[in-house]
């Protein structure tokens, strides 16, 4: 089934061509949208000589852009209360499922990411987003299992940040690949005389998740230098499954006995045992038994007594509640250091270096054992008669003759959670390293002043991370075996899986496994802007530039998990952990842009002022060859309080190190099966035929979670996108502080690379059978998912539409000062075209109102908006944030409807007249909102990259400057 997970082969080798007229025409067709800067805060724009706003290349001396640009401000971040930007980022209703703290059932492992317009490739990804620092690439992060494609928030450290800005549009024609759904640029410290002292602390009403943040900034301004020197700390404390109602239990009820602490059994030779005086069908697949008490067995022919036939509700077993993070915590440490030196009147000298570090932990329940001779998911183990803890042996008394062993060719199984080896954890200690040079100058081009800047960094994301207490099971093996081929290894010790295991056995088979990665990038750039000649309505503008880039990326998972078992051939697998091959990739490539800013009219009747902006950029790389992109965008301002704009963007990705290289890696997956209840309860479905009846995923594995393999594919060829916004802004001269924008945005994207959900797999083969089965690899005896084979792949088309709406207000009064802000977001459409296997009409998945599957909430509508008011040494603010109502799975536990949510924060703040000393205190999620209940979202029973579990909080906050 190759051709069902590998794309098409071939490379591209031009972009799409439209000619010059045909822009020109298309800006003269779109009205524009919102004014350039969206800003969130009530503070007055600073006059400045020139700048330059996310979205375009060239300095100006105005804020206006060709693109709907949202504005952070450094006052924004520190009064947000957030632990991190992607905090901050991600609750923007622009955003969609994003990499967050929610700690254990997601793939986050402690990084955070910024996912605009639901358009990552993979659950919570970034990749079709563009994160720059002062306008410069960031190097991609690393994770627990593998490297990323996208930038990890968490390395940056939170105190070089003075603000940020967001562009909710396309610009690979201005910044190249990656910024289809949008640009997030940082914007790092400006130059200051001083010290600046910023703490918090936070706690939930639970006495839990506590969090601490220390921000120490220095700057020093000489007569041709400057310094500013940043050190960041934070600590975030977890959040337990066990102490929230909503995340102590699944959603999904048990249809069968499921695994606990005392195991569940099935031993041939047990049933109708005349020794043992055993009924018919005793331990067998269709009554598998349970201990009675861990290690409560009678000797000799006494031996059953310890075991009973497990059944609801008694052995129903709850794996939520033993120690889970529902939030995980973190440590966070980083330094910045910038020197800036006049060289000359016209030559400035700036040298960059960061390092970043952070310590992240995620815990899930014990492994969830399966092993056996010819059942269970491990299988050709074997247990002797002679076992020294086989209840049914020789070593409790019972005859040789009538002493039961279970071979490797007999379908015995055995299923225990093994908490005598310990929960599972899983560390991650990640180092970012940065350094980085730049040149900026001026020069004379006839009459005309002109601006160059040379840049180059080099930038390293690494980590170190274990898995702790896994299974080894060659170890295992040994440990169940003869007692004499034990008894020859050193450290070997018999284990119990009929009861209380030994402090020395748990020690054997215990396994930790130690994994590294890497991603590196080499990044040059070179800059030129200036005025070209004056037109009748003002200069016409031009910015045009080169660079190179060369990312590498290493993988190296652990060589023992990897390795081949030496005691049991008919397994893949040597330990619990997840397998995956070694993978090591990289590409570089060559770019070159040039950006036009023409102005077309001045002070005309019915125009204040038209401008045209046109951008194109050709690249080289030498993995899929070379393309070209283009952006025009027109802006009319009809009268000094109507503007209205548009832009047309072509967009370019190539193919990430990730996707190209990755080697197959085992995972899991979260989703519901749809043949649950076997083949029985599906009739209407034909790739649930021959499952047993009473099936349920949830009773295997771990909490039910579904195993996969995710693979790279040399076959992918770039995605390309046309993104096409329009809107309008308005802001009344009879009404100072007010203003209004709307904006609609289209994005078109080809070729999309993404890995199909598994939930869409399974849904296609239960629904359809045959080819659509090809992918899910199930036990033919218990119906069990063994594995999922998902690739990535270039799918034939994603289409998003929607609309974004800003209204604010600042006004002053008697009592102080007020400004107002409102942001929604609507989705009206999320529409995924994907090729039929089978060759029949595409398949047509639309997600825009729908929050059917695991991690992956779109509803339509989404908004902030906020209250601030001051007044003299007083200030407090209110802030609101909705999340819209989605469709949920189908089910018999809860309607189908995910609710709304609308959560709330208040904080007050008093500045001192002593060193610039701010007080503030806070309580975010004053209503102890819990997020709504999601029955695909089980075992979490929440979307955790959409939604806050912590619930209320408090918050304290101290900031000096001296």
């Amino acid at each position: 089934m190759l051709n069902i997970i590998q794309s098409k082969m071939g490379k591209l080798k031009s972009g799409v061509a439209y000619p010059a007229l045909s822009f020109a025409m298309l800006a003269a067709a779109l009205p524009m949208s919102a004014h350039a800067q969206s800003q969130t805060s009530a503070e007055p724009e600073k006059a400045v000589e020139t700048i330059i706003v996310t979205g375009s290349r060239i300095q100006r001396r105005d804020a206006d852009s060709v693109g709907p640009v949202l504005t952070i401000t450094g006052a924004d971040l520190r009064n947000s209360g957030a632990a991190s930007i992607g905090d901050v980022l991600q609750k923007l209703p622009a955003a969609g499922v994003s990499l967050n703290s929610n700690g254990t059932q997601g793939t986050s492992y402690g990084a955070s990411s910024i996912n605009l317009r639901y358009l990552g490739g993979a659950e919570g990804s970034g990749n079709r987003v563009l994160v720059l620092v002062d306008g410069h690439r960031w190097v991609d992060g690393v994770g627990q299992r593998g490297f990323r494609d996208f930038v990890d928030l968490n390395t940056m450290p939170f105190g070089m940040i003075e603000g940020i800005e967001v562009l909710k549009d396309g610009a690979s024609a201005i910044y190249g690949a990656d910024a289809i759904a949008g640009v997030v640029n940082i914007k790092t410290l400006r130059d200051f005389d001083g010290l600046r002292l910023n703490l918090k602390t936070a706690t939930t009403s639970e006495n839990d998740g506590e969090q601490f943040s220390a921000v120490v900034n220095w700057g020093k301004t000489f007569d041709r230098a400057s310094l500013v020197i940043s050190a960041s700390y934070i600590k975030e404390d977890p959040i337990g499954t066990a102490d929230r109602d909503l995340t102590v239990n699944t959603l999904v009820p048990q249809t069968g006995p499921g695994t606990s602490e005392r195991g569940l059994f099935i031993l041939p030779g047990l049933s109708a045992n005349a020794f043992f005086g055993t009924p018919a069908g005793f331990a067998s697949s269709t009554s598998p038994i349970t201990t009675r008490t861990l290690g409560g067995f009678g000797a000799g022919a006494l031996a059953d007594d310890g075991f009973r036939t497990a059944v609801l509700p008694d052995d129903a077993f709850n794996t939520q509640a033993q120690g889970i993070y529902s939030v995980g915590p973190s440590e966070r440490f980083g330094l910045y250091a910038r020197l800036g030196f006049e060289l000359s009147e016209n030559l400035k000298l700036k040298v960059e270096a960061l390092r970043s570090t952070r310590q992240s932990n995620q815990l899930f329940s014990p492994v969830n054992l399966d092993v056996g001779g010819t059942s269970g998911t491990i299988r050709g183990f074997g247990i002797a008669n002679s076992q020294a803890f086989n209840p049914f042996g020789t070593a409790n008394g019972v005859p040789t003759a009538n002493a039961l062993a279970f071979s490797s060719t007999q379908a015995w199984r055995i299923r225990r959670v093994m908490y005598d080896v310990g929960n599972r954890n899983n560390i991650q200690e990640v180092t970012t390293d940065r350094i980085a040079a730049g040149l900026e100058g001026k020069f004379k081009l006839g009459t005309r002043d002109w601006n160059w800047d040379a840049f180059m960094s080099y930038s390293k994301n690494s980590i170190d991370s274990s898995a702790e207490n896994g299974i080894q099971y060659d170890r295992l093996f040994l440990a169940l075996g003869n007692p004499a081929n034990c008894a020859a290894v050193a450290g070997c010790a018999p284990v119990n899986l009929f009861g209380p295991m030994s402090a020395a056995a748990a020690d054997y088979i215990r396994f930790t496994a130690r994994e590294y990665n890497s991603n590196e990038l080499t990044n040059v750039a070179f800059n030129v802007t200036g005025d070209l000649f004056e037109l009748p309505a003002g200069p016409l503008s031009i910015a045009a530039g080169y660079e190179y880039r060369k990312n590498k990326a290493v993988d190296i998972p652990d060589a023992e998990v990897n390795a081949t078992p030496r005691f049991i051939p008919t397994i893949y697998t040597t330990t619990s952990a997840q397998t995956r091959t070694p993978t090591t990739g990289e590409y570089s490539l060559h770019e070159a842009y040039v950006e036009v800013s023409a102005p077309l009219l001045r002070d005309a009747p019915l125009a204040k002022s038209l401008d045209l902006s046109v951008a194109a950029r050709y690249s080289d790389y030498d993995t899929v060859g070379e393309a070209t992109t283009m952006k025009v965008g027109l802006g009319w301002r009809v009268i000094d309080d109507i503007l209205l704009r548009g832009t047309f963007s072509q967009g370019f990705r190539a193919p990430s190190i990730l996707e190209l290289y990755q080697g197959g890696r085992e995972t899991s997956f979260q989703g519901i099966d749809p043949c649950n209840g076997g083949a029985a309860a599906n009739p209407s479905r034909p790739g649930c035929a021959g499952i047993p009846a009473g099936y349920n995923q949830q009773n295997f594995n771990l909490n039910g979670l579904i195993p996969g393999t995710l693979a790279g594919n040399l076959g992918l060829t770039p995605e390309t996108a046309d993104t096409y916004s329009y809107g309008f802004a308005i802001k009344p001269s009879f009404l100072p502080g007010l203003s209004f924008t709307v904006d609609w945005f289209d994005i078109t994207i080809t070729d999309a690379i993404a890995t199909q959900a598994v939930t869409q797999i399974l849904g296609l083969c239960a629904a359809q059978g045959g080819v659509f089965c090809s992918l899910v690899n199930r036990d033919v005896s218990t119906g069990s998912i063994r594995n999922v084979l998902v690739g990535a792949q270039n799918l034939s088309e994603i289409q998003t539409s929607g609309y974004d709406a800003t209204l604010r207000y600042d006004f002053s009064t008697s009592i102080g000062r007020f400004a107002a802000v409102i942001d929604a977001s609507y989705l009206d459409s999320f529409l995924t075209t994907s090729p039929n296997p089978t060759g029949g009409a595409p398949i047509l998945d639309e997600r825009a109102g729908l929050g059917d599957r695991p991690r992956s909430t779109y509803p339509n509508w989404k908004g902030q908006a906020s209250l601030r008011w001051s007044n003299n040494a007083w200030n407090a603010i209110w802030r609101g944030r909705y999340i819209g109502e989605t469709t949920d799975v189908v089910n018999t536990v809860k309607d189908s409807q995910t609710k709304a949510v609308f959560y709330q924060d208040i904080e007050i703040g008093y500045e001192l007249p002593w060193k610039n000393t701010t007080v503030s205190f806070a309580i975010n999620n004053v209503f102890d909102q819990m997020p709504p209940l999601s029955y695909a979202n089980a075992p979490i029973n929440f979307d955790i990259y959409t939604y806050d579990v912590r619930g209320r909080s408090y918050s304290l906050r101290l900031g000096m400057q001296f």
